[in-house]
């Protein structure tokens, strides 16, 4: 037996041990010969990582099996995911062979045509397409995830370039997808491989720390938990299990950005589970139990407790949480729950449904769920990258509980307001919403709810949808229904305004066509054609502006992309070799016209790309930008990687915050480092006091990242400074 074939062997068995105890003859059958099928059609076709392309499916099946939980179908599923995008094997194939569910779930899976709309993301559009499966069959997105995390895992074989790609696009969409389906544990694996393609340095300076303290964090831990198991066995309580499970690295760089600190004043790097192995009928007062008895012991923190017991999250996850202060006085987050509830937390809701008849209101949550996606995802006229951006709002968005007028429970992102209620009990219902009640009490449309309220809405066969409630609602749902029924009446005038518009080209000897509308959308930054036709129509696009459009046809941004067809056309051989499309920022007579984003305020030393916009030539943008995930998965045939030149006489504006104890003078000491002592320009200058503290926001003029650095070193320095950093606008 050859290598290959000894590591094919060995995974498949791998694979197989991962099966319960109580699977079928049957059932291994059918995965046997999926597998069969699967390693006879991808023969002979290598991973760039030197591995036969087969350990890829075993690798998203085990997956499937062994994190997710699911059954023999989606099993067999997920070994034959590829073939039929990658081989000769037909969906025809697939259906005779096996059957219509299984067909059914390929057919989802299958890669969608890259031949889409040219004003939307391709890969949004491609999202929102598989999305499209996912009430149909919930395999089909689970396998999804369990595909991209396999991906993830060899991402080092790709270039920079596509690696940084493929981990912004899952940072963005598939790791809030795994935490909405209650997939935790895949959902902080496909972060941590996120971020350490995206940021890699401070992946690794986080890793490299976590190891060094990995030693004092577990003499720790066992600190905290002795007296915990001795005084739960003296309440007869059965435990399965109390363990300290490390906090994920981009969860421990998160609250160092958010919170402005270092690695080491990241005090909860940590969680203790406490698994208890309670009966269904006990799972509650056994949980609460513990829960007496950890705060027994150690002081909890109020503001922390978090009940998902009593109302479980919509993904099925039910847990006691609590933040209690532990020895040395350091804060350690609590975790109490039964074995089932683990199972759920860790498998999501693959784990969830096994258990569904023994918890009906929580199943219709999840369908509610699964079935208001769809719902949205069926709008005829929403645009891919609007809805992505929004779906994506709510899947991370923390949920209140509400009751309708019938005391039945309702669960909404937390921030809604009455009419998204409205909305989500039927559209019709938020349509014609005129008011509601609150409690009793009536209030606007805009009333923004809380957890326990009780709401009851007015209607009115007059009240139709108006532009103003976009300004409020915040749920997919109501957002996408607004914008559908103002769509109609839109429709009309947009009719209306294309035959104006084709007579106004017409006068000007310009032929109508859809490359012209096409053009005149990206001219006007307009998402579609019935947007540029209505403006048309309404008269906010008039003939001057046409006019200008027409002269000016010939924008910088054909002449860019002719200069780079040019310089490929010179040396077509050498140009393969080079990385495509790399520019240059700086004084340099050989770069582009560029601005810097006003969002991150980019400076020399900063890693950055190029944006193509559509009027305001390139825009410069950092890694570190708050928009870099959202522009390279949504618009990564836009953006081009680039570097700094001929830098060192140019200054750059930038920002810097700095706060501490307050006392006389201080502003002044910080200004004269600046000013006279390192001589930079200040752009604006702010201070505030509050209680003995001061905050304040100093605008400057660098030439690059080490002159900020060492400014920022030289007002640490200054006793009364407690922090400093860049912030990026």
């Amino acid at each position: 037996m050859d290598k290959s074939s000894s590591l094919i062997k060995n995974s498949y068995n791998s694979l197989l041990r991962t099966l319960p105890n109580e699977t079928s003859k049957e059932d291994k059958k059918l995965i046997k010969k999926a597998f069969d099928l699967a390693n006879s059609s991808h023969k002979k076709i290598m991973r760039k990582s030197g591995e036969p392309y087969i350990i890829h499916p075993i690798s998203v099946a085990k997956i499937v099996s062994k994190d997710i939980g699911l059954g023999p179908t989606a099993i067999a599923s997920a070994l034959l995911h590829d073939v039929v995008e990658d081989t000769d094997v037909t969906l025809d194939d697939i259906k005779n062979s096996f059957g219509e569910k299984i067909s059914i779930i390929i057919d989802g899976l299958t890669k969608i045509s890259e031949i889409v709309d040219t004003n939307k993301s391709k890969q949004a559009e491609n999202f929102r397409k598989m999305l499209l499966t996912l009430s149909n069959d919930i395999n089909v997105i689970l396998i999804k995830i369990a595909d991209r995390l396999d991906n993830m895992r060899s991402l080092e074989y790709l270039s920079e370039r596509k690696r940084k790609k493929i981990a912004s696009e899952t940072l963005y969409i598939y790791a809030p997808l795994a935490h909405r389906l209650g997939l935790y544990s895949i959902k902080s694996e496909l972060e941590d491989l996120g971020l350490k393609h995206t940021e890699s340095a401070d992946y690794f300076s986080i890793s490299k720390k976590l190891n060094e303290t990995k030693k004092t964090r577990e003499l720790y831990i066992k600190k905290f938990i002795k007296p915990l198991k001795k005084n739960i066995q003296k309440t007869g309580v059965d435990i399965s299990s109390i363990k300290g499970r490390p906090k994920s690295i981009f969860s421990i760089r998160k609250k160092m950005v958010n919170q402005g600190i270092e690695f080491e004043e990241v005090f909860d790097k940590f969680a203790i589970r406490i698994i208890t192995n309670s009966e269904k009928s006990f799972e509650k007062s056994d949980c609460w139990r513990v829960y007496s008895i950890v705060t027994d012991l150690y002081k909890p923190n109020p503001d922390r407790l978090r009940d998902w017991i009593s109302t479980p999250k919509v993904n099925g996850y039910e847990s006691l949480h609590t933040t209690v202060m532990g020895p040395d006085g350091h804060w350690v987050e609590i975790q109490i729950r039964s074995k089932r509830m683990d199972e759920i937390a860790e498998k999501g809701l693959a784990a969830h449904w096994i258990y569904k008849k023994d918890s009906k209101s929580k199943d219709e949550n999840i369908n509610n769920w699964i079935n208001g996606i769809r719902e949205l995802l069926e709008e005829p006229d929403s645009n891919a990258i609007e809805f992505l951006d929004e779906f994506k709002l709510n899947l991370f968005s923390k949920e209140i509980v509400v009751f309708s007028p019938k005391g039945d429970l309702v669960t909404l992102p937390k921030g809604s307001t009455s009419l998204d209620f409205a909305f989500n009990i039927h559209t019709e219902l938020g349509k014609r919403c005129l008011g509601t009640k609150v409690n009793g009490k009536l209030v606007p449309l805009s009333h923004k709810l809380k957890s326990g309220d009780q709401i009851e809405i007015i209607i009115s066969d007059k009240q139709s949808p108006k532009e103003s409630w976009l300004d409020f609602v915040v749920t997919a749902k109501a957002k996408n229904k607004i914008k559908s029924s103002l769509n109609e009446e839109k429709k009309k005038i947009a009719k209306e305004g294309k035959e104006i518009l084709k007579r106004k080209l017409k006068h000007l000897r310009t032929t109508f066509s859809e490359k012209i509308v096409n053009e005149l959308q990206s001219y006007f930054k307009l998402q579609d054609s019935q947007e540029l036709f209505y403006r048309v129509a309404i008269g906010k696009i008039n003939n001057s502006e046409i006019k200008k459009y027409v002269k000016n046809k010939e924008s910088w941004y054909t002449f860019f992309k002719q200069k780079l067809v040019r310089k490929k056309k010179e040396n077509p051989k050498k140009e393969e070799k080079k990385e495509k499309h790399v520019l240059k920022f700086g004084d340099d007579k050989e770069t582009f016209d560029y601005k810097t984003g006003s969002c991150c305020n980019p400076i020399p030393g900063d890693q950055v790309f190029g944006f193509i916009t559509v009027k305001d030539g390139i825009k410069v943008h950092s890694y570190d930008c708050p928009n870099a995930i959202r522009l390279k998965t949504n618009f990564d045939y836009r953006t081009i990687e680039g570097y700094w030149v001929n830098v060192k006489d140019m200054e750059f504006k930038a920002h810097i915050e700095i706060s501490g104890i307050d006392s006389t003078g201080i502003v002044n000491k910080i200004t004269k480092i600046i000013s006279n002592d390192m001589h930079v320009g200040m752009d604006s200058i702010s201070f505030k006091n509050e209680n003995g503290f001061f905050k304040g926001k100093i605008s400057i003029l660098v030439k690059n990242k080490i002159h900020i650095n060492k400014l920022m070193q030289r007002i640490k320095k200054l006793e009364e400074v407690k922090k400093i950093e860049r912030k990026l606008k």
